[in-house]
This record gives structure tokens, C-alpha cells and sequence, in this order.
């Protein structure tokens, strides 16, 4: 059985938290110098990669795609790169897979390579960026500060739960490393499903929708969580730390005294929203 299904509640509230671009100060880096590289090494794409490599920047940081599951983010870039400079066989395959597959990880890929030889090819590109993020210098994978204060308040009258798209292994090592792991009672990554249908389970141990904040930093984060009619708190991109500060000491609160859904939702969701544009 996963963590998942083996997880029980423990405390009325439960707070969700992604990992790279929202705890972690690791999603400029590790698309900059790993996502965006590796594609151009598998499929060849060298001639054009300057415009390649800024288009994939574009997609997965700065814009309302930002953060977007990793398989996701590869068939968008192969598409465009099909129609604008060099021929992708199966590109059509990975886009409806990507479009409809419940499960969007290294394991699911796998099976899919007798469907398709572009998964092949994918899942290389995604062993590739695991090896080009794990020789990441040390110290460019941190949490944004504040994060570590924070996690600690929170914890104490709520669970909390990582919902990731990365890789369930360099979350963990990631978290562990700066002491946050001990301040979560789950870990959700890419091989236990969408974000969505891992909120979805976490519903079912018996949280009350009002009961569970989602804490992103991207448009598929409040997505996940409207789609399950539960909470949401952005942090913003280039305000993180005051995004944090935020969460713990007005946010929290207001989520324990049931006055954070409605305009105060509103008024985040909007300044995240504005952050984006």
C-alpha cells in the first residue's frame, strides 16, 4: 500500500504544500540548467536551442503555465517544436497521453514505450534530468526563508502534506536535507498521481473541504483545488519570502477561524494572478 492510502488524520486541518517554485528556491535552476538542456540533448534540437530554451522558460516559469507536471511541459515544447523547426514523431501520441493519463510519472512512461517509440525517448529525457538535478551544486537547491519558521507554526494545529509533480525522491532528500521532512506527515510526488487526485484522496480521510488549504505557486496548484472545492494560498513568484511570512501569520489564522474562504481568498488569488500576468 502507498503512503497515501495508508495515511490517517491526525488534526482537523491539513495543509497541502507543493515543492519546487513554492517551498523550494529550485524551479528557475533546475529548468534553466536541467529540463530545458536535456530536451535539447534527446531530441537533437541544438541548432535552434536558444529559441527553444527561452520558449520552454517562458512555459514552465514565468507565465499561468508555470509549474506544470514535467510530461506536460515536454509535449507542449515538442509540439511547438514540430510545428516550427524540426519534425517530432509521436508528438501527437505524447500529447493525448499527456492529455488523459491519470498518472503522469517515469513509471507510467515506461509503460507506454510498447505503444510508442517516442516514449522511450521520453522516459531517457526524464532519467536524464534526474541525473542533472541530483549533480545540482548543493547549495543551489534551498527553501525559500521562511519557509522552515513557518512549517513549524503550522504544524502544530494542522497536518501537512507535500503535493508535488517532482520526482518522489529528490522531494525527499530536498526537504530532509533542511530539516522541513520532519514537519509533514505525507508526501505526495508524481508516482501517486496528479495533484488533484491526490487532494482528492486526502479529502476522503475526513477533512471538511473548508479544512484544507492548498499552498502553490502556480495556476495548476488552484486548479487542483477549486476542482475539489477546497482552499487555496499562492505564493507568489519573486515575493516568496513575503508570500511565507504572509501564509503563517495572516493566512493561517484566518484559515483556523473559518474566515479565509471568500474575500480574503479572493484578494490573494487575484494579486497571485496579477504576479503572472
Amino acid at each position: 500500500m502507498s503512503a497515501l492510502e495508508l495515511f490517517e488524520k491526525k488534526k482537523d486541518y491539513i495543509v497541502c504544500v507543493d515543492s519546487d517554485g513554492c517551498a523550494m528556491d529550485t524551479m528557475n535552476i533546475k529548468h534553466i540548467k536541467c529540463f530545458g538542456p536535456c530536451m535539447i540533448e534527446e531530441w537533437g534540437l541544438q541548432q535552434w536551442q536558444d529559441e527553444i530554451l527561452a520558449r520552454w522558460n517562458q512555459v514552465n516559469l514565468y507565465t499561468m503555465t508555470r509549474g506544470i507536471n514535467r510530461f506536460k511541459g515536454l509535449a507542449t515544447a515538442l509540439a511547438e517544436v514540430n510545428e516550427k523547426y524540426k519534425q517530432i514523431e509521436g508528438v501527437i501520441c505524447l500529447v493525448n497521453w499527456v492529455d488523459n493519463a491519470k498518472e503522469l510519472s517515469n513509471n507510467a512512461v515506461e509503460k507506454m514505450i510498447p505503444k510508442h517509440p517516442i516514449f522511450e525517448k521520453v522516459l531517457n529525457w526524464s532519467n536524464a534530468v534526474n541525473k542533472a538535478i541530483e549533480a545540482l551544486p548543493e547549495d543551489a537547491l534551498k527553501p525559500f526563508g521562511g519557509v522552515l519558521e513557518a512549517l513549524k507554526s503550522i504544524h502544530e494545529k494542522c497536518d501537512i502534506a507535500i503535493v508535488s509533480s517532482a520526482n518522489p525522491e529528490a522531494v525527499r532528500n530536498e526537504w530532509r536535507k533542511y530539516g522541513l521532512l520532519e514537519h509533514v506527515d505525507l508526501v505526495c510526488a508524481q508516482d501517486m498521481g496528479t495533484k488533484s487526485v491526490c487532494i482528492r484522496k486526502i479529502l476522503s480521510k475526513g477533512y471538511k473541504m473548508d479544512q484544507v488549504l492548498v499552498c502553490g505557486d502556480a495556476v495548476g496548484d488552484m486548479q487542483a483545488a477549486a476542482g475539489n472545492g477546497v482552499l487555496y494560498y499562492p505564493i507568489c513568484v519573486n515575493h516568496e519570502e513575503e508570500s511565507w511570512d504572509k501564509l503563517q501569520n495572516d493566512a493561517i489564522p484566518k484559515f483556523l477561524e473559518f474566515t479565509y474562504k471568500g474575500d480574503y481568498q479572493r484578494q490573494v488569488i487575484d494579486e497571485f494572478l496579477d504576479n503572472l500576468k
